[in-house]
């Protein structure tokens, strides 16, 4: 009986991500997500669907407020995870190693791996949690070779200048769900763009950090502030440019 209940959910779970439907490019404004509250924390959902390399991918993100109980730690069988902070510190618990990250943080959590996120700092912690799992099979073994999962403070990584304004490099390398997955930060430091327009076979999502930002994405035009999300499918022409002569920052992520 007990096996049959485990199958009749896992059929239902596999029926549930059948009926997601891709997500479409374009803007994902961080105004007009709905807010689910409790009692110590709040949540807004970003985005749900597939992609072209994932048959899952959902993107939300979570407040705790101060003081507030970090939930259970537990484990994805089957789901890739990044997550990024928006605001506050987080100590960042996977298996039994535990970091304090952040604004600028970022964590690349590899699957079956338990976890756990407890708000450290005196403010509210905010955190974007990216869920998702490849269309090919999972690779444990090549995630793990590529250095298995990352946890990374803003403040540990080079800032690099360059004519435009500078960036930082967070990795770029395989994970157990992903033939490559790139992240880094862009600054512009002037109005203008961050370079040509330009289509490649990831998938990207520009999370805006800093500033006002233009993006051209399959010949539509989009605009977007701090906390919005820009999103690109798979060889779409798409440019981003800095909307005014205030210095803008967005984090960049491409995936295959």
């Amino acid at each position: 009986m007990k096996t049959m209940f485990i199958l009749a959910l896992t059929h239902l779970a596999f029926s549930a991500y059948g009926q997601l439907k891709p997500v479409p490019s374009g803007v994902y404004r961080w105004a007009d997500h709905p807010v689910k509250k409790s009692a110590d924390r709040e949540s807004r959902k970003i985005l749900e669907g597939t992609s072209p390399h994932f048959d899952f991918l959902e993107i939300h993100a979570t407040t705790q407020f101060p003081g507030a109980k970090p939930g259970p730690a537990h484990a994805n069988e089957d789901i890739e995870e990044v997550i990024i902070v928006k605001e506050g510190e987080a100590k960042i618990t996977i298996e039994d190693q535990s970091t304090i990250l952040g604004v600028g943080g970022v964590v690349l959590l590899m699957p079956q791996q338990m976890h756990s996120i407890e708000n450290v700092g005196e403010g509210q912690l905010t955190y974007y949690v990216m869920r998702y799992r490849s269309k090919k099979p999972m690779d444990i073994e090549r995630g793990q070779t590529a250095g298995g999962s990352l946890v990374l403070n803003a403040d540990s990584l080079t800032f690099k200048p360059s004519t435009r304004g500078g960036g930082r490099a967070y990795f770029d390398r395989s994970t157990a769900m992903c033939e490559r997955f790139e992240m880094h930060v862009t600054q512009l430091n002037q109005k203008g763009p961050s370079h040509q327009p330009h289509s490649h076979e990831e998938t990207e999502i520009i999370l805006m950090l800093t500033g006002k930002t233009q993006m051209t994405i399959d010949g539509e035009e989009y605009e977007a502030v701090p906390g919005d999300f820009y999103f690109a499918n798979s060889q779409e022409q798409h440019g981003i440019r800095n909307a005014t002569d205030d210095p803008c920052s967005y984090f960049a992520f491409k995936w295959k």
